[in-house]
């Protein structure tokens, strides 16, 4: 079964094995912006689960993929996904509301995430261990990379191509079988993914996936003891769950962010700034876990900022994501966007003032520039994951410094400066797994590696940080 969303009421079950199996339970996905269904989905029960896991488990212990084998299945995968570039763009934005050239820019990154995981398929390697102690002379050792198993990973709605592909790919690189349950409100594109890796020549039973809702399906899974790792993209309250779920098994947990970005008085250039702070915080509706949330502005030049700030916010388009000239398409939901407009009146109750949009029409918000925000509103405290960015002044680097670690996320920080010292000692004080020099906190190079401290999560991702992530360091000693 290939997936086509010209047809109407579609419906993709579980893939399993190699085939796609029906399911009696379902659930709608719908187009995000006219509110059309698209699709059904499965509803997975605990058996489905228990069968998906089950292949996986006896694909792992009675079918090996070499090295080249798992590199050239990837490498196909990328060509079979950049052959059909627009089709998968479509589905993102029909799903997701992604306006469509980020969508395009999705696929693309995508397709270089696969080809950066094949080329990790043949440099997977241990290292040399010395026994320089006395009565070890005649002893050799070094270690191995062994793959984990069976790999548990659930997925976001709001990157779902190219995040899943940060789970998936790593994983077949390094030689481990996934169940793979994407987020139930975009889950078309995981389930192409299925296909285009088993048209891409994926033994059946390495890529095995379910659908349904995290807190069924998504338990199952934490459930069954079968499965030797876990790695999840999400909220840090599901995070806390499947760690806490999980016992001793390994975790790789990518969460949130209510993302610092720090504009010192020294900027390089105050419009590219500018321009990269407003962008990169409504990119996506403001729904990703890195989108620009909190500016801290030195007070010498915050009022031109903001004055910037609301011409590059007037010329951005709002609407239709499927109009190629749209920059900003409707939040995931419409409870979603009502959310975040709660906020913002909250915010603006409690003494902040909107300089910019602020205003909803269904799914779709403004997007929302604020001063006069204070540490305590929730879209400074809380990541507020909609287009929807704080501007806030600070008269010393030590207060922007202070006010940027006042938080329980720690995933990326961006800080413009010109002063290289400034710079270096960011990278020590600024308590982020990324620190992020004259760019902004959502920048990401799908290469390198990517996770945070605190609430924000556990290890790393990027094809080669994840595949140290999915295997296992294992010792060997030989007696000469």
């Amino acid at each position: 079964m290939s997936i086509s969303l010209s047809r109407k009421n579609a419906f993709y079950g579980h893939f399993i094995n190699g085939q796609w199996i029906s399911d009696q339970h379902t659930i709608a996905v719908m187009n995000k912006y006219n509110k059309e269904e698209i699709a059904q989905i499965g509803r997975a029960s605990r058996e489905i689960v228990s069968e998906a896991v089950t292949n996986a488990l006896e694909t792992f212990n009675t079918r090996k993929l070499d090295s080249d084998q798992r590199y050239e299945i990837l490498m196909r995968a990328a060509e079979i996904a950049k052959e059909r570039k627009e089709e998968l763009a479509m589905i993102l934005v029909k799903e997701v509301g992604k306006v469509l050239k980020d969508a395009r820019g999705e696929i693309d990154r995508g397709i270089q995430t696969m080809i950066a995981s094949a080329e990790e398929a043949k440099r997977i390697a241990g290292t040399g261990v010395p026994l320089g102690q006395s009565g070890n002379d005649n002893k050799m050792a070094f270690t191995i990379r062994v793959p984990v198993g069976v790999i548990g990973a659930i997925t976001p709605f709001n990157f779902p191509f190219n995040l899943t592909i940060h789970k998936v790919a790593p994983a077949l690189a390094a030689g481990n079988a996934i169940v793979l349950k994407p987020a139930e409100m975009t889950p078309l594109i995981a389930c192409k993914i299925a296909e285009i890796f088993s048209e891409a020549g994926l033994p059946a039973g390495f890529l095995n996936v379910v659908n349904g809702f995290g807190q069924e399906t998504g338990q199952y899974l934490l459930e069954d003891e079968r499965i030797a790792m876990f790695t999840f993209t999400g909220s840090p309250g599901v995070g806390r769950h499947i760690k806490s779920s999980t016992g001793i098994r390994k975790v790789t947990l990518e969460l949130g962010n209510n993302s610092p970005n720090i504009i010192h008085k020294d900027v390089p250039d105050l419009d590219r700034a500018v321009e990269l702070c407003v962008t990169r915080g409504y990119v996506n509706a403001g729904q990703a876990c890195i989108s620009v949330q909190r500016i801290y502005v030195h007070r010498d030049i915050c009022d031109m900022f903001v004055e910037k700030a609301v011409k590059v916010a007037q010329g951005l388009k709002v609407g239709n994501p499927a109009d190629p000239s749209m920059d900003i398409g409707p939040m995931i939901s419409e409870k979603e966007a009502r959310r975040a407009e709660e906020w913002i009146q909250e915010a603006e109750h409690l003494g902040a003032k909107v300089v910019y949009g602020g205003k909803r029409r269904e799914s779709i918000l403004e997007p929302t520039i604020l001063i006069d925000v204070k540490p305590e509103m929730k879209v400074v405290c809380q990541e507020v994951f909609a287009p929807v960015i704080s501007i806030i002044p600070f008269d010393s680097i030590e207060e922007a410094f202070c006010q940027a670690n006042d938080t329980k996320f720690g995933l990326q920080v961006g800080l413009f400066t010109s002063d290289i010292t400034l710079a270096m000692r960011a990278t020590q004080e600024l308590h982020f797994g990324g620190v992020i020099i004259n760019d902004v906190s959502t920048y990401r190079a799908d290469i390198m590696p990517y996770g945070g401290v605190k609430d924000s999560g556990i290890g790393k991702e990027g094809p080669h940080y994840a595949v140290q992530e999915m295997t296992d360091e294992k010792l060997v000693v030989i007696n000469l």
